[in-house]
C-alpha cells in the first residue's frame, strides 16, 4: 500500500511536464507570430526607402544603395543643406512637384541657344523671379501694336522656345501684360482683351507646336496691372507691352550660376 501511494504521487508529480510543454508551445507561436509581423514591416520599410530614394534622385540627391541605412548620413547632408539655403534665401526646392528636378541653368543654356539673336535684341529675356523661371517676349517682337496675331517671324520664335519647352515635363501660365495707355479699337475694347488674346495665342502655339498637355498649362491677362517696369517713360511702357511664359514650378541648384537681373529673386 505504501508502494502504490507513492507511484502515485510521482505521477502527479510529473504532471507539470504538460503545462510546460504547452507553455513551451504556445512560447514558440509567440516568436512565430513576431517573426511573421518582423519579416512584412521589413517589407513595409523596404517599400518606403525605395520611395525616399526616388525622391532623392528627383530632387538630384545621389543615393548609392536601396538600404535605409546606406549612404544615409551623406544624403541627409546634402538635403539638409539644400533645405538651409531654402531658409536663408538662397536656392530653393519648389513644392510643386510636377517640375522638380528641371535645373533653371539647363533650361536657360537651351533657351539662349535657341534664342540667342533674340535675347540681343532685347525681343526675348530670360530671368528667374519668386514664381519660377520667365521666358518674357516683348511686343516688338512678336505682335503689331494693338493685335493679337503674331507677325510673321514670330511664328517661328515660338516654335523654337515649343522645341526647347518640349524636353521638359513642365507646369506653366501664360501671362498676357500691356502698357496703361487705353486701347480701344474695332477688335479690343480693353487691355484685358488684349492681353489675354495674345496670351491665348502664345499658349495655342506651344500646344499644337511642342505637344504641351493643356491640363498643365494655364492662360492670364492683367492687362497693365502687373508692369515690369515705370509707364512713365516710352521704354517702360515697351517693356510692359509682353506675354510672359512663366514656368511656376522649377528648382534652382546652389551651383547654378544663370546670370540674374539686378534685384530679381530666386526660386
Amino acid at each position: 500500500m505504501k508502494r502504490r501511494a507513492k507511484g502515485e504521487d510521482d505521477g502527479h508529480a510529473e504532471r507539470w511536464m504538460v503545462s510546460y510543454a504547452d507553455f513551451v508551445t504556445l512560447l514558440f507561436a509567440l516568436f512565430v507570430v513576431l517573426f511573421a509581423s518582423a519579416y512584412r514591416d521589413m517589407k513595409s520599410v523596404q517599400r518606403v526607402s525605395s520611395a525616399l530614394k526616388n525622391g532623392f534622385q528627383d530632387m538630384g540627391i545621389n543615393v548609392g544603395s536601396d538600404s535605409i541605412n546606406d549612404n544615409a548620413s551623406s544624403d541627409l547632408t546634402k538635403l539638409g543643406s539644400v533645405l538651409s539655403a531654402n531658409e536663408g534665401g538662397g536656392a530653393r526646392v519648389s513644392a510643386v512637384s510636377g517640375n522638380a528636378g528641371i535645373d533653371a541653368a539647363e533650361l536657360h543654356r537651351k533657351l539662349a541657344q535657341a534664342l540667342g539673336k533674340e535675347i540681343e535684341r532685347n525681343e526675348v529675356e530670360l530671368r528667374m523671379t519668386p514664381e519660377g523661371f520667365v521666358i518674357s517676349l516683348h511686343e516688338m517682337g512678336f505682335f503689331d501694336s494693338g493685335q493679337a496675331t503674331l507677325q510673321s517671324g514670330g511664328s517661328d520664335k515660338i516654335k523654337r522656345i515649343a522645341a526647347v519647352l518640349s524636353q521638359f515635363g513642365l507646369d506653366m501660365r501664360v501671362e498676357g501684360h500691356s502698357d496703361n495707355v487705353p486701347i480701344h479699337n474695332d477688335i479690343f475694347a480693353s487691355n484685358w482683351e488684349l492681353s489675354t488674346a495674345r496670351a491665348t495665342t502664345v499658349a495655342m502655339m506651344l500646344i499644337e507646336e511642342a505637344g504641351i498637355d493643356p491640363k498643365r498649362m494655364a492662360i492670364a491677362g492683367y492687362a497693365q496691372y502687373h508692369p515690369a517696369a515705370s509707364n512713365d517713360t516710352p521704354e517702360g511702357r515697351r517693356a510692359n507691352r509682353r506675354v510672359d511664359i512663366v514656368v511656376v514650378s522649377i528648382w534652382r541648384s546652389p551651383e547654378d550660376k544663370t546670370p540674374q537681373p539686378a534685384g530679381a529673386k530666386v526660386k
